[in-house]
C-alpha cells in the first residue's frame, strides 16, 4: 500500500533526512522518501494504521514545528516572508549589538563592561534563541550532531573566549542566510509546481434542468459538459458540439494551438482559447490524462538516482567525522604542537578552538543534502514542460548514461500511415482503378492507401465477386474482368509472368485477365523530426538500431531514408526482448516504442521511453519516460536535458564538497574565520538551489 502526505515547515533538507530516518522505524514501513523540494512524504507497506497525526507526532520529535497534512488538505504555504514583530527584533538586536561594540571594543571601557556584556547575551539571545532551544531540546532526547547542536557550541565557544561580536555575528548570519536560502527554496518550489499546476478545479455539466457546476472527479462516463473560452478541458472526451482552438502545450509541451472540432477528441489539461465547446465525457477523472499526469510527475518519487542514495549516505556519516575533527583541532593538535615547539599548552589552547569552533560552523551538511535531490527534480520539471515526463530522478540519470537507443519503427519512427509513393504502368489511371474496387471493402492500411490515392468512391455494382486469398492479396471480377491484386507469391501461384521488383517499400502487382499490368508502391510515412532525431542521436555518439515486425524492404527503405545502419526486420516481441538483452551485456540500452504493443521489451531496457500519444494509458503505465506528443525528437531533447541535469549535479557535488573542503582547511589552519564559515555552511546552499534552478532556463535542443 502506497500513502503520500504532505509536510511543511521542515527547518532544512539534513532534518528532512532525519525525519525520513525516523519514520521508516515505524511498525509497517517499507519504505519511504521525504522529499524536501516538494515538501511530501511518500510511504510504501502495510500502512492502513499511519495517518497525518502519527507521521506528525514523529516528525516533531526532530523538529518540533513541523506539520503533517493528508494530500486533500493541502496548504499551500505563503511567500516566505519576516512578520513585522521579527523586523522589530531582529533590529533591537542589531543596535544592542552595536551599542556594546561601541562601549567594549571601540572605546575600551572595561568600567563599562557591566553593561556591554548584557547587551551582547540579549543581542545573542535575540537572533540565537531558536537554535539554542531546539539544540536543547534534540541533546535532551540523545540527538546530536545536528546544525543546531554545531551552531549552539560554535557559538558559546566564542562568546567563553571573549569573542562576543564573533558569536553574535554567527547567530546572526545563520539567520539571515537560513532565510534566503527558504525564499530561494520557496521560490523554486512555487516555479517547480507552476509546472504541474494542470488541474481543472470545476466543470460545467448539462443537465435537464440547464447547466450545473461541479468538480471534475464527480463526472461520469456519459456526461455531457460545456467548455467556455478560456477554460481548462476537465476530463478526456470527445466533442460533440461546436469547434475552437486548444492550446495543449502544457501537456504536450507543443506552443501550435490544435484544431478542435465536432467528432474530434479532446484532452484534459488543455486550454481552450476560442469558441464555445460541448464534449461528451469519454473517461472518468481519476483515468483522465491530466490526472495521470499530475500522478506520473508528483508520485513516482520512491526510486531516487543513485548520485542522491550517495549523497544521503555520505551525510549521515560526515557530520559526525567532522565532530570528531574538531574535538582533535581544538584539544589534541595544541598538544602535539606544543610538544614540538616548547610552547605551552593553555597559551595555544584558546587559538585552536577558536579554530574549533569555526570549524564546527562549517561541517553543517545542508548544501549536500540539498543540492542533488533538487537538481534532480528541477531536471524533472524542466523535461515535464517540454511534454517528456521521467517517472524518477534514477530515470533522469539512466537517460543520461545511455549508450545504444534501439526504436520501434511503426507508430514510433514512422507515422503508421502507408501512402501509395508510385505507380509503375503504362496505365497509371487504369490499374489504381482496378486496385480500389479490388479493396474496396478490406480494412487492411494497404487497402486504405490504395482508396485514399484512387480518391473517389468506387462503384461497388460493377464488383461482382471479391475474395482474399491470405497472405498473398486478393481476387475480384470488376466490369467482368478478372483481377488478381497482391504480392509476388499471388503472381506466382497464378502462373503470371510479371516484372519482380526490387523497390524498396511494400508492392502491390496487379494482373488482369491473366496479363500483368504493373505495380503499386506503397510506403510508411516517417514521422517529420524523425530523420533529424536521429542524426542529432548519431552526432552525440550514441548507438542506434531499429526494430520492426516488417518485411525486410520496408525497413531497409526506413533506414536509407534515416540515415540508420543497423536494423532488424521481421520482428516478434519475444525477438524484440533477445535483441535487448544481447545489447545490455556491453553497455545501457533505452528502447523507444509505441507503449502498447512493446510493453515485454520496454521493461526489459535499462530504460523505457514510450511515444505515449495523448491519452495513451497504457504508455503512461508501462514506461519509464513518456514522450507526449509522439515527436521523436524529443527522445534527442530529452537526452540533451539529462546531460545538463547530470552537469549540474555534478557541478553542486563539486562546489558543496569543494568549498566546505577548503574552508575546513583554511578553518583548521586558522584562516578561515566565522564570516567565511557561514558562506561555506548557508552561502553554498543557496548557490546550490540557484544553480539547480537553472535547469529551467535551458532551451529545447533544435
Amino acid at each position: 500500500m502506497k500513502k503520500v502526505y504532505q509536510i511543511k515547515d521542515i527547518d532544512c533538507a539534513n532534518c528532512a533526512l532525519k525525519i525520513e530516518k525516523e519514520i521508516q522505524k515505524m511498525d509497517g514501513v517499507e519504505e519511504v522518501n521525504l522529499d524536501f523540494a516538494r515538501e511530501k512524504i511518500t510511504i510504501l507497506g502495510s500502512v492502513k494504521h499511519i495517518d497525518a497525526k502519527m507521521l506528525e507526532k514523529v516528525a516533531q520529535s526532530v523538529e518540533k514545528d513541523v506539520h503533517v497534512h493528508d494530500m486533500d488538505e493541502v496548504i499551500d504555504k505563503e511567500e516566505v516572508t519576516l512578520s513585522p514583530k521579527q523586523w522589530l527584533m531582529y533590529g533591537i538586536g542589531v543596535v544592542l549589538a552595536v551599542v556594546a561594540y561601541v562601549i567594549r571594543d571601540v572605546l575600551q571601557s572595561t568600567f563599562l563592561d557591566v553593561v556591554a556584556i548584557p547587551l551582547y547575551v540579549i543581542s545573542y539571545v535575540i537572533f540565537g534563541h531558536s537554535v539554542l532551544l531546539r539544540a536543547f531540546q534534540n541533546i535532551k532526547k540523545g540527538k546530536f550532531f545536528d546544525e543546531h547542536f554545531l551552531m549552539t557550541i560554535a557559538t558559546l565557544g566564542a562568546i567563553g573566549i571573549g569573542e562576543f561580536i564573533e558569536g553574535i555575528a554567527v547567530m546572526l548570519f545563520y539567520r539571515v542566510g537560513e532565510y534566503l536560502q527558504d525564499l530561494s527554496v520557496s521560490r523554486s518550489r512555487k516555479s517547480i509546481k507552476s509546472l504541474i499546476q494542470l488541474k481543472p478545479t470545476i466543470a460545467h455539466r448539462l443537465e435537464q434542468d440547464g447547466i450545473v457546476d461541479i468538480t471534475p472527479e464527480k463526472l461520469n462516463v456519459g456526461d455531457l459538459i460545456v467548455i467556455r473560452p478560456g477554460e481548462k478541458v476537465p476530463v478526456d472526451g470527445i466533442i460533440t458540439e461546436g469547434s475552437s482552438w486548444l492550446d495543449t502545450s502544457s501537456i504536450t509541451g507543443e506552443s501550435m494551438p490544435r484544431d478542435a472540432f465536432e467528432g474530434k477528441e479532446v484532452i484534459s489539461g488543455s486550454l481552450n482559447i476560442s469558441g464555445l465547446i460541448t464534449v461528451q465525457v469519454q473517461k472518468a477523472y481519476q483515468d483522465s490524462t491530466v490526472k495521470k499526469i499530475m500522478d506520473f510527475v508528483e508520485n513516482n518519487a520512491m526510486k531516487k538516482a543513485n548520485t542522491e542514495k550517495f549523497m544521503t549516505k555520505f551525510a549521515s556519516y560526515y557530520t559526525p567525522i567532522v565532530v570528531g575533527l574538531a574535538l582533535l583541532l581544538a584539544f589534541v593538535v595544541p598538544l602535539v604542537v606544543s610538544l614540538f615547539q616548547g610552547v605551552s599548552y593553555g597559551s595555544l589552547l584558546i587559538t585552536y578552538i577558536e579554530r574549533a569552533l569555526i570549524f564546527l560552523v562549517i561541517s553543517c551538511p545542508c548544501a549536500l543534502v540539498l543540492s542533488i535531490p533538487l537538481s534532480f527534480f528541477a531536471g524533472i520539471g524542466s523535461a515535464s514542460r517540454k511534454g517528456i515526463l521521467f517517472k524518477s530522478g534514477s530515470d533522469l540519470e539512466m537517460m543520461a548514461a545511455i549508450k545504444h537507443v534501439v526504436f520501434d519503427k511503426t507508430g514510433t519512427l514512422s507515422q503508421g500511415k502507408f501512402k501509395l509513393d508510385q505507380i509503375v504502368s503504362g496505365e497509371p489511371e487504369l490499374i489504381l482503378e482496378y486496385a480500389a474496387h479490388a479493396e474496396y471493402h478490406s480494412n487492411h492500411p494497404i487497402a486504405k492507401s490504395i482508396l485514399e490515392a484512387y480518391g473517389k468512391t468506387p462503384n461497388d455494382k460493377m464488383v461482382l465477386s471479391v475474395r482474399e486469398i491470405a497472405g498473398k492479396g486478393v481476387r475480384a471480377n470488376y466490369k467482368g474482368i478478372h483481377l488478381f491484386i497482391g504480392n509476388e507469391r499471388l503472381m506466382d501461384e497464378q502462373k503470371i509472368k510479371y516484372l519482380k521488383t526490387h523497390q524498396m517499400g511494400t508492392i502491390v502487382y496487379v494482373a488482369a485477365n491473366g496479363e500483368f499490368m504493373g505495380y503499386l508502391v506503397i510506403k510508411d510515412q516517417l514521422k517529420p523530426k524523425a530523420k533529424r532525431a536521429i542524426q542529432g542521436l548519431l552526432k552525440q555518439h550514441l548507438k542506434v538500431t531499429m526494430v520492426t515486425g516488417d518485411y525486410d524492404s520496408e525497413a531497409k527503405d526506413a533506414c536509407f531514408q534515416l540515415g540508420i545502419e543497423d536494423y532488424v526486420a521481421n520482428c516478434l516481441p519475444e525477438d524484440k526482448v533477445n535483441l535487448v538483452k544481447d545489447l545490455q551485456k556491453k553497455e545501457k540500452v533505452l528502447f523507444v516504442g509505441d507503449g502498447i504493443n512493446d510493453a515485454p521489451v520496454l521493461t526489459q531496457a535499462d530504460l523505457g521511453m514510450a511515444m505515449g500519444g495523448i491519452g495513451s494509458d497504457v504508455a503512461i503505465e508501462a514506461a519509464d519516460v513518456v514522450i507526449m506528443n509522439d515527436d521523436p525528437h524529443q527522445v534527442l531533447v530529452g537526452y540533451h536535458l539529462a546531460k545538463k541535469t547530470m552537469h549540474i549535479v555534478f557541478q553542486n557535488v563539486i562546489m558543496a564538497l569543494g568549498i566546505k573542503g577548503i574552508v575546513l582547511i583554511l578553518g583548521a589552519l586558522g584562516y578561515a574565520n566565522m564570516w567565511l564559515a557561514i558562506f561555506a555552511d548557508v552561502g553554498v546552499s543557496i548557490l546550490a538551489v540557484m544553480n539547480a534552478m537553472r535547469i529551467f532556463k535551458l532551451k529545447k535542443h533544435k
